[in-house]
């Protein structure tokens, strides 16, 4: 098979989400060939190049989603809707193609301010669903800027605020929408701008996204469109894996995002029904974990269609720390991870100072970095000041130099070489993150064997199974004796390491991973119709063979001999099944049977 495999902000980048596991997927499936349609989401992310690629990529398709008129913070002006709308290849709509496109983001717009509901004043029982007037328009302006070139400018012009305008003041749109004023308009129509820009990219194509066999989003939202629009134009069935929760992720960056309520709240509506039609019509849908499915049964996927997929991990990196007998530092507590708000490293050091007065000798080791340039940088100086404050340096009597009993280090040093080093630093694994998605490194130190405390955020319970303990999140108390717990009792402590590692072997590994997607893939071959990449008419020789449109008697030469009760043909007619005549008389393949093309 042929698989379009897209991504947005990963791979084939060096660096971005799901860059490992696509990876893994192109280079433990060699029987595939994969075509790569790869959105990019910074110049930076460019810069720093691709990965190696193996051999049975074929081709490479890649646009950048950050390059048109970013710094524009106005839309453009136009002679509003009697002018002429332009499109991102310069070219000007004409009469047709500007109602075209008036009544598509009409609908599309109007759809994301009325939400998931039927507006209540729109024609009572006539009145159109939301999610059914949001893909009317969506897949309405596909189709123009299919036919047009593009909908870059157009999407910011004048005409687009005015249809936002009226959208929003319509009867029946909910008071946050409503209050909405002209800088929300044009904050909204950039953003929508920016949603819909794959839109008009040029991958539409018969020898694009038109010759492969399936295409796979490697997340929904964005990545997801272009396999919308190839299932649209050629029927080519869709897979969406999802080890994250992209709607979730745009709840929790409103509240930060420099954007009014009323711009956060269609901007939420339309992901919602975007991903709402993606669920739809997706052939197959592979959350990561049960806390994934969850949000997107939320969101209307269908439960037959849904399959859980566990991201794989390599594991014998992980095997000489898993399977020795080093237990680790017997009073020591690992943190491993990297370093921002949402690891709640705050509630580790509070727990922390709990067990140093249960357990005086215990220590605390957190081995991670922040992201340069972000917020983690000023966490991490004040989860530092914060140690210095709780737990004053320490000395055994006057003549020695205090020791800490928190550290804070980086892996790649002398003492702790790589990854398995760090997790063999101690007894007991806390993630004691707020917010998660799948817990990677809580995975990783059930593949060293060590017994684990971790906070119940995200899919931890689902990981864990009944192999270490689970607190709640933003509790030190809980934490703190969960921890004392296991210090104490050593063969506790080996007994969960034990069925942890037991577990993530069974689970989570890169060989149960592909062999799902191989079953997967298998599965939509044989159920997917078949597909001709230039349309076939029978009475063109040079056209590709359909299997079975000919029946082998048509290819028999020679005369049949008569039966008992056959009627004998007069001389020189040709003997021709009368299934086998169509509405033009005696089809090709019967020709051929009287000794022409056969």
């Amino acid at each position: 098979m042929r698989i379009g495999l897209l991504t947005d902000g990963g791979y084939p980048y060096a660096t971005g989400e799901s860059r490992l596991w696509c990876d893994r997927l192109v280079r433990g499936l060699p029987q595939h060939e994969f075509d790569l349609f790869a959105l990019s989401r910074s110049a930076d992310q460019e810069r720093q190049g691709w990965v190696r690629l193996p051999d049975r990529v074929g081709r490479v398709r890649t646009a950048p989603m950050w390059t048109h008129e970013e710094n524009t913070r106005l839309p453009r002006r136009t002679e509003g809707l009697t002018g002429r709308l332009a499109t991102g290849l310069g070219r000007s709509y004409g009469r047709r193609d500007r109602r075209r496109f008036t009544a598509h983001v009409t609908a599309l717009v109007g759809a994301v301010c009325a939400g998931a509901e039927t507006e209540p004043q729109s024609g009572g029982a006539d009145a159109v669903p939301a999610s059914g007037r949001f893909t009317d328009g969506l897949y309405g302006l596909a189709e123009l800027a299919r036919d047009s070139g593009g909908l870059h400018d157009a999407l910011r012009s004048e005409a687009s605020v005015r249809i936002v305008q009226s959208a929003c003041r319509a009867p029946g749109t909910g008071r946050t929408v409503h209050s909405a004023t002209v800088p929300d308009y044009l904050a909204f129509v950039a953003g929508l701008e920016r949603a819909l820009r794959p839109l008009s990219l040029d991958w539409y194509e018969e020898d694009s996204l038109g010759a492969v066999d399936l295409c796979h989003a490697a997340s929904g939202g964005t990545a997801a469109l272009p396999g919308l629009l190839a299932k649209r134009f050629f029927g080519v069935p869709l897979l969406v894996t999802e080890h994250g929760v992209p709607l979730r992720a745009h709840y929790l960056a409103a509240p930060e995002a420099p954007l009014g309520a009323p711009v956060r709240a269609m901007l939420a509506n339309f992901h919602g029904l975007l991903a709402a039609e993606v669920y739809r019509q997706a052939a197959i849908v592979t959350p990561g974990n049960t806390h994934v499915r969850r949000w997107q049964e939320r969101f209307g996927a269908d439960r037959n269609k849904l399959r859980t997929v566990y991201p794989g991990m390599e594991a014998e990196r992980f095997g000489d720390v898993g399977e020795g007998d080093d237990a680790g530092g017997p009073g020591t507590l690992v943190w491993i991870g990297r370093i921002e708000p949402a690891k709640d490293l705050i509630a580790l050091l509070h727990a922390f100072a709990e067990v140093r007065r249960a357990e005086p000798d215990a220590r605390l080791r957190i081995f991670g970095a922040p992201v340069p340039g972000t917020e983690g940088e000023t966490y991490l100086t004040h989860c530092r000041a914060l140690a210095v404050q709780l737990f004053p340096d320490e000395a055994t009597d006057a003549h020695t130099v205090g020791d800490n009993p928190v550290t804070f280090e980086e892996i790649g040093g002398p003492e702790v070489p790589d990854l398995a080093e760090a997790y063999a630093a101690g007894g007991v694994v806390v993630p004691s993150s707020v917010v998660e998605g799948f817990p990677i490194s809580l995975v990783e130190a059930m593949f060293c064997g060590r017994a684990t405390v971790s906070t119940d955020v995200g899919a931890v319970v689902e990981v864990v199974g009944g192999t270490g303990l689970v607190v709640p999140p933003r509790n030190p108390r809980a934490l703190a004796d969960a921890c004392v717990a296991l210090l104490r009792d050593p063969e506790r402590r080996a007994r969960l390491g034990a069925a942890a590692r037991a577990r993530a072997l069974e689970l989570f590994t890169v060989e149960q991973n592909l062999a799902a997607f191989r079953g997967i893939y298998l599965d939509l071959a044989g159920h997917a119709p078949a597909r001709w990449a230039t349309p076939v008419d029978p009475r063109d020789p040079a056209g590709p063979p359909r299997p079975f449109a000919t029946p082998p008697e048509a290819h028999v030469l020679g005369a049949l001999p008569p039966g008992p009760d056959a009627v004998t043909a007069p001389a020189g007619a040709t003997r021709v099944p009368s299934w086998a005549i169509g509405a033009e008389g005696v089809c090709a393949g019967a020709r051929g049977a009287g000794g022409g093309d056969a």
